[in-house]
């Protein structure tokens, strides 16, 4: 009887035991989904550095992450579908590539990536990274200028969301032409003016004739650069002076036409004729910048990030302060050449679909959030509401942004550009040492550039869908 109750109750606590052990892991099963009933999807955001801080980089504790976390901590909070936890890491800009490529031969990509459009292009061509077509709507359309979507669409695709961008244009010493007489030529502090190509020559010539001496020892008109594969952006425009397409809609090189000779041309004459610092072949981007600020140059290149820092190093003390304003690049026809480098998150494909989604929805939600886009006042805003806001902060915003209709894109976004820039830098050094004539030069590079540019084709999924 005894043995029979012991048993009964024995049995009884197994009972227990059980239940309570099915219900402790039910407990753990559905913690692992969520608290609140959701799945939760982990993803990670890799960029280099781009700016410090959320909105300013005097914020206490900005770092270049600090946009980001605290985009992803809005966004998990506001997010209805999933969980979303997101891993925000900062990679070295010289170790974007190969990070990129042990993780993508490792089936291990990261899920996002902000970055420049220019250094990132090639990851398109090869497959890596999901349209964004979809996240586009008509109110991003509007406010970003079409010539930005231009610039992240590869074949018939988005591949980029446009946050903010880099414009490159010339810059000029304005006490420089001042002093030589060249007063009607100097536009406002906030403009970035526009010269014809005849003005432009007038002032080369100008600053040349009359550049006083006891104030600008060994000055030079302006800078020219091509030791390098540094040497395409502003070397591209000039090539395009004359009206040159330069890339035709497959993507090929057309340089070598009337216009295209026209403009090598164009850079020989300036630079036989002393217009120019002398040994173009020899020096670097940075030796023309370091140029212009030590005041040897009438006239440089220069892009926002380059410009502000000018501005901050005369503020501070590092170089001598001088009257430095933006022109345009001026070609021909009258219009100016204009060009950027836009900013904007790439999406990887990881094979996952819904980690590809949430992914999508976080780059339309920091790239159009009302508050968020105005942090692209780190850089500089590709929509004109936020440049609009920004204007009196920076005037030069409306500047850049009035300057987008006169954009190109220099890579053409065509497969193998890294490869391409080595092919340009040889063929100007060819021209300024006279080894080459206009016409050599242009029909060489456009021969030369095709075959790296039919050989990246071949690896190329925009062009082999």
């Amino acid at each position: 009887m005894f043995k029979k109750s012991l048993l009964t109750m024995l049995g009884f606590i197994l009972i227990i035991s059980l239940l309570a052990a099915c219900s402790e892991d039910n407990a753990t099963e559905g913690s692992d989904e969520s608290e609140n009933g959701k799945d939760t999807v982990e993803l990670s955001l890799w960029l280099t550095p781009q700016w410090k801080g959320v909105l300013d980089g005097s914020e206490e504790g900005a770092d270049y992450d600090s946009f980001f976390k605290h985009a992803a901590e809005r966004f998990s909070e506001e997010y209805d579908e999933y969980n979303v936890k997101i891993n925000v890491e900062v990679i070295a800009g010289d170790q974007r590539d190969e990070m990129l490529n042990v993780n993508l031969n490792g089936g291990t990509p990261p899920d996002m990536f902000f970055e420049s459009v220019f250094a990132m292009g090639d990851y398109a061509h090869r497959g890596a990274l999901v349209p964004l077509n979809d996240i586009v709507d008509d109110e991003a359309k509007g406010d970003i200028a079409e010539n930005y979507w231009d610039t992240v669409t590869f074949g018939d695709d988005i591949y980029f969301y446009p946050f903010s961008h880099m414009p490159g244009t010339l810059v000029y010493n304005a006490d420089m032409l001042k002093a030589s007489g060249l007063e009607s030529y100097v536009g406002g502090e906030d403009e970035i003016k526009t010269w014809t190509l005849d003005e432009y020559e007038e002032i080369l010539q100008g600053l040349k004739e009359g550049i006083p001496t006891d104030q600008y020892s060994n000055a030079f008109p302006m800078g020219l650069f091509a030791l390098n594969n540094q040497a395409d952006t502003w070397n591209l425009a000039y090539l395009r002076m004359f009206g040159n397409e330069f890339f035709d809609e497959n993507g090929n090189l057309i340089v070598d036409d009337e216009n295209g000779a026209k403009a090598a041309a164009w850079l020989k004459k300036i630079y036989d004729e002393g217009l120019t610092n002398p040994g173009a072949e020899s020096v670097s981007s940075n030796d023309v910048n370091a140029m212009f600020q030590n005041q040897q140059l009438g006239i440089s290149f220069t892009n926002s990030v380059l410009y502000n820092n000018l501005k901050t190093d005369m503020e501070n003390g590092t170089i001598n302060e001088f009257d430095a304003r933006l022109a345009n690049i001026p070609s021909e026809s009258g219009d100016p050449l204009s060009f950027t480098y836009v900013t904007g998150t790439a999406v990887f494909d990881t094979g996952d679909e819904t980690r590809i989604k949430v992914s999508k929805d976080f780059v339309k939600f920091f790239s159009s959030d009302p508050d968020l886009v105005k942090s692209s006042k780190n850089g500089v805003p590709v929509r004109t509401s936020v440049a609009d806001l920004y204007k009196d902060e920076n005037p030069l915003f409306a500047a850049y942004d009035q300057n987008a209709q006169y954009m190109f894109s220099f890579t053409g976004n065509v497969p193998g550009y890294s490869e391409l820039r080595q092919v340009l830098y040889p063929e100007l050094q060819a021209l300024y040492i006279g080894d080459k004539t206009p016409e050599e030069v242009v029909a060489d590079y456009q021969k030369k550039g095709n075959e790296v540019i039919e050989k990246s084709k071949a690896d190329s999924v925009i062009f082999n869908q």
